[in-house]
């Protein structure tokens, strides 16, 4: 071969080598343990498509998820060490930013919080103020659906200490809490909330599963679902890192295009609380909340910020929030490259 070709060869190959994505490269850590709060709840269903799809073991990952009675949880995990990565409330982020610890998303998979304030219809309760005095349930103290409801109940005059907050769970023990009586009200998403509107036994009060619905409460889209990690892991892990974005990534695109019909075969039949036209019904009402960019953008964390000053006004009222270390947009960028 002409020495010359051969040059010119080499020289392709180096700038293919140079050029090479860093999903190319094998994750630096290839056993994971992921951790997430409730994960039957349409809020995380793009870490179960992900998982039945086989994305993750597309990129090379061998996960295995473990399901925490909430969010909080979760994140607990995440601080403790039991778990890698989580799919939890964006707002984790900002709260450990707050105690110290660097904690990083890395991918938006909810673009509303889907959460919805219901109450029993056989309690006296017609709008949030009239909770006062009641039993509300959570999936876990701590978590999202927790949080919204304080933030509710803030706007409505009502204060925390006259509400009693009771963990639920995320399936169908929170469906029997409300059916039993357990609690008089409810602060959580669906299909939990499909089924209880279905069954007759609640009305809504507030609805966050609409962009309107969103904007009516908090005022701006509201970041919900992502992708967060330790930031040590991160800087110590990139290709396990964007590993894990591109396999939830891809559930991302795929709910894009399917239709509720599409999802319902793709998940456990025990994720549809035993009937399989309501969770349907919930996976129509639920797909216009996941992310389609993948990305928090700053309007939307500035209002989760704010939205915590108002919660939690003595944690972070003079707190040094430093939001560019809440979201790094990285790897959904090398993501939206290169993912089919």
């Amino acid at each position: 071969m002409n020495k010359f070709l051969k040059a010119g060869l080499a020289a392709l190959g180096l700038l293919a080598g140079l050029a090479a994505p860093a999903a190319a490269q094998a994750p630096e850590k290839a056993k994971l343990e992921l951790g997430v709060g409730g994960k039957p709840l349409l809020y995380y269903l793009p870490l179960t498509i992900a998982e039945r799809k086989g994305f993750f073991k597309e990129q090379g990952l061998d996960v295995t998820i473990n399901d925490f009675g909430g969010g909080a949880k979760s994140l607990q995990a995440l601080i403790g060490g039991s778990v890698d990565a989580v799919t939890g409330a964006y707002e984790h982020t900002i709260r450990m930013q707050e105690k110290s610890q660097d904690v990083v998303a890395v991918l938006e998979l909810g673009r509303f919080p889907g959460i919805v304030l219901a109450a029993a219809k056989d309690k006296p309760i017609k709008s949030v103020a009239d909770l006062k005095g009641m039993k509300l349930g959570v999936t876990a103290p701590g978590s999202s659906t927790h949080l919204t409801a304080l933030y509710l109940l803030a706007k409505a005059g009502v204060p925390a200490d006259s509400v009693a907050i009771v963990g639920v769970g995320g399936g169908a023990s929170a469906v029997a809490a409300v059916q039993r009586g357990n609690v008089d009200a409810i602060s959580h998403l669906d299909p939990v909330i499909s089924k209880l509107e279905a069954d007759g036994i609640v009305n809504i009060l507030v609805d966050t599963r609409t962009e309107a619905g969103t904007i009516a409460v908090y005022g701006s889209t509201n970041p919900a679902a992502t992708l967060y990690l330790k930031a040590d892991f991160v800087k110590a892990n990139p290709a396990t890192t964007q590993a894990l974005t591109n396999a939830l990534y891809k559930a991302l695109k795929w709910l894009e295009k399917a239709t509720p019909e599409d999802v319902a075969a793709a998940v456990p039949e025990e994720y549809w609380l035993g009937d399989k036209a309501l969770y349907i019904k919930a996976v129509a009402a639920s797909l216009p909340t996941y992310s389609r960019t993948g990305t928090v953008t700053d309007k939307a964390a500035a209002g989760m910020l704010d939205f915590l000053k108002q919660v939690e006004p003595a944690a972070f009222k003079d707190a040094k929030i430093d939001l560019k270390k809440t979201f790094d947009p990285r790897f959904v960028e090398k993501a939206a490259a290169t993912v089919k």
